[in-house]
């Protein structure tokens, strides 16, 4: 219960309090004295019985004097006097046995490193506020209590089917035996059937091939995945072979997006714009026998100055068609990886410190901890999901409605 004004205004005069360093010194003494009384309050709680009570204690139990603990908090080190039992059953829960910060200091550093701070100014952070001398060796072992929820996380049972399945990767260069190294972080987006974004899996690895995408899936699959309408994804190099192995009934869209900036590789600059101008027509046809339609009228008018452009659109075609079937409800989700591209921005965003990563670990520490940041805000399902899902029952029928 917080104090009156009145009770502020006696505290301010019996203890001359002038400046913000006689409340902080107020703050710190007060919370010692408010700890130990706590602690004294327990050991009456475990004897049944409090100090110099005079009726017949229940139990031959008895006080046994003081043990000295200094403690680290946020108002700096200071010791209290840990109350004893003759037979050694007490044991403290406020302040357990072998604690002894109860600052919440590495809670502070995890939420600090999982915004992208380097050690250098997580040092510098926590010295300032509380100062407390952090080297960058006691930071990374403070946030290596993560890497156990890691494993945890990467394990844990999934949905038995995901309706849409986005897949990536991002590269970052990590130490290894001396040596700085390409790693590429494989990430894999589910929307849930409720029409929720939810992070599936976060790998680290090498470069991708269509051997290291096949494990990732067959890990979906061994967790718990059984069925996924659409794979979303970009044209990177072993992915359709991949989930052909694992989810033949899956269809996969290819990134309208991404096959645009593809094309502009064979584009002059000055054309860009009424290129990309014109393409609208292709992927905001009303059908997929329209979009053909205005491709063709495309390959017409640039066809000539940029055949390899055009070919791009006609040898992918198949992928890139899928989404051409259902309304501007699921068009919306499925035909740009743009949710993803987003996820990725969050995870450059935190990492754009580092320019090298010591291990795999602390790589996949920092993504796993920026992932919990970005979790958090999604609170809200896709638009018109309803509409969306009662589509795909539709369409889908017992293959979606047996899971759900």
């Amino acid at each position: 219960m917080p104090a009156t004004k009145e009770q502020i205004r006696q505290i301010i005069a019996d203890n001359n309090l002038n400046s913000v360093a006689d409340v902080y010194s107020l703050l710190r003494d007060s919370f010692k004295d408010i700890l130990q009384e706590l602690m004294e309050a327990e050991l009456d709680a475990s004897l049944g019985y409090e100090k110099n009570q005079k009726r017949e204690a229940p139990t031959s139990n008895k006080r046994n004097g003081h043990t000295p603990k200094t403690l680290k908090s946020q108002y700096g080190e200071f010791q209290i006097d840990v109350p004893r039992d003759r037979e050694g059953e007490f044991e403290p829960k406020l302040i357990p046995k072998y604690q002894r910060d109860i600052s919440g200091i590495e809670e502070k550093v995890i939420s600090l490193y999982a915004r992208g701070m380097s050690t250098r100014d997580i040092h510098d952070q926590i010295q300032d506020l509380y100062g407390m001398e952090l080297s960058a060796e006691m930071v990374s072992k403070i946030t290596d209590r993560v890497l156990p929820e890691i494993k945890e996380w990467q394990s844990r049972p999934l949905n038995l089917i995901y309706p849409f399945v986005f897949m990536d990767c991002i590269h970052y260069k990590v130490r290894e035996d001396g040596r700085i190294l390409s790693r590429a972080a494989y990430i894999v987006l589910g929307i849930t059937a409720d029409g929720y974004k939810d992070i599936l899996s976060i790998t680290v690895g090498a470069n991708e091939t269509s051997k290291f995408w096949l494990g990732m899936l067959n890990d979906l699959k061994n967790r718990g995945v059984q069925d996924v309408l659409f794979f979303c994804v970009d044209g990177l190099p072993g992915f359709k072979e991949a989930i052909g192995a694992v989810y033949p009934d899956a269809q996969i869209q290819r990134c309208v997006i991404h096959m645009l900036r593809n094309s502009f590789k064979y584009v002059n600059y000055s054309d860009q714009k009424k290129f990309s101008s014109d393409f609208k027509a292709v992927y905001n046809a009303p059908n997929e026998t329209s979009a053909l339609s205005e491709l063709e009228k495309i390959k017409e008018k640039w066809g000539r100055k940029y055949p390899y452009a055009i070919s791009n659109w006609e040898n992918n075609w198949e992928d890139v068609s899928s989404f051409f079937q259902f309304s501007d409800d699921i068009r919306r989700i499925m035909y740009t990886t743009n949710i993803i591209e987003g996820l990725n921005r969050q995870y450059r965003k935190v990492t754009k410190t580092k320019s090298v990563f010591p291990s795999d670990s602390a790589l996949e520490k920092m993504l796993y901890l920026a992932s919990g940041n970005v979790i958090k805000k999604w609170t809200q399902r896709y638009r018109n999901w309803d509409q969306v899902l009662n589509q795909l029952i539709v369409l889908y029928g017992e293959r979606l409605t047996r899971y759900l």
